[in-house]
């Protein structure tokens, strides 16, 4: 349950938070209006909105997919931000030269000079995506067949069963690893041939 709520919620924010990044760069009054909603959101700590996220949701699994997905969408709309404003002006102006169009900038240019500022969101949007469900269904503390890691945790915990609590922290350790692994093993398919930082360097 635990993953399924990692991965889910990794998913929504990479889709959200590159198709908010696309949005914000459009217009330099965009960026100034809604990207402090995102910080808002950022500098909250879950740890206190999630009672109300908890109350208001209409399921508990929904509720921890929002908190998880609150905590990772930040770090992939700011680095895409960065991505997209990020590419070499002289590029920009031989787009312009030759008549391309705005999204025709944004798909040729933009999207693939943004690549490796994505894959750092990815990279550490995936590690948060985990913390944050593992925070949410400590503070929704549900039980039954549909508790996650965290809840078996703190049933552990309360029960003084240190062996299934050292279980329950080595899967974690262990999801949290093979999350980094995954997303680390996609950055460097998609860069590795042509991107400075996954070429090897011949000594």
């Amino acid at each position: 349950m635990t993953t399924k709520i990692t991965f889910i919620s990794l998913a929504l924010a990479l889709i959200g938070g590159v198709g908010f990044a696309v949005f914000l760069v459009q217009s330099r009054w965009i960026d100034i209006a809604f990207y402090p909603l995102a910080v808002i959101l950022q500098v909250t700590p879950i740890v206190a909105i999630s009672p109300l996220i908890l109350i208001y949701a209409p399921s508990t699994q929904v509720a921890l997919l929002i908190c998880a997905f609150l905590v990772a969408f930040f770090p992939i709309l700011s680095n895409m931000v960065q991505g997209l404003k990020s590419v070499d002006h002289n590029l920009i102006n031989l787009f312009e030269l030759y008549g391309a169009s705005r999204w025709q900038t944004l798909l040729y240019l933009k999207l693939p000079a943004a690549q490796p500022y994505f894959m750092t969101g990815l990279r550490i949007g995936g590690g948060l995506a985990l913390i944050a469900a593992v925070v949410a269904e400590f503070a929704a503390g549900s039980a039954g067949a549909g508790s996650g890691l965290a809840f078996r945790l703190l049933e552990a915990q309360y029960r003084m069963n240190i062996p299934r609590l050292f279980a329950a922290l080595l899967m974690l350790s262990l999801l949290g690893v093979a999350i980094f692994a995954l997303t680390s093993f996609i950055s460097w398919l998609s860069l590795h041939r042509w991107h400075e930082s996954s070429l090897k360097r011949e000594n």
